[in-house]
């Protein structure tokens, strides 16, 4: 099996040992992705809603570079600080995709990276 690995400056690097995205045939493989500006490198200020809209901004540029769009994204893995958020992250995700949507699950977790409020994971199909 050949492994691509997707990477684009339009999102932020990895901070760690791992890839943006890997592709195997036609399905790409997201890390995950929050709230970091990819030009600073740093999370932006804002609760669930301000982190949850510039992190599908960062999938969507990482979809882009894999040759595909959010369209195409057949699962969502979503990670909050606070399941309180879920309505405000929901509206958020209703702006970046549209019927039908992927499947998706929702988990409160204890913490993510940087301090962030929301992470997102995801698997795309390309055509």
């Amino acid at each position: 099996m050949t492994r691509t690995i997707i990477h684009t400056e339009q999102a932020p690097a990895a901070i760690g040992p791992y890839s943006q995205a890997v592709r195997a045939g036609n399905t790409v493989y997201f890390s995950g992705q929050i709230a970091l500006d990819p030009q600073t490198g740093t999370l932006v200020e804002g609760d669930a809603s301000v982190q949850a809209r510039r992190a599908f901004d960062n999938l969507r540029a990482v979809c882009e570079a894999a040759g595909g769009s959010l369209g195409q994204i057949v699962r969502l893995g979503l990670y909050l600080t606070d399941l309180g958020e879920f309505a405000a992250v929901n509206a958020v995700m209703a702006e970046y995709f549209q019927a039908p949507f992927p499947a998706r699950s929702t988990v409160e977790v204890a913490g993510l990276p940087r301090g962030a409020a929301f992470e997102v994971d995801a698997v795309m199909v390309l055509d």
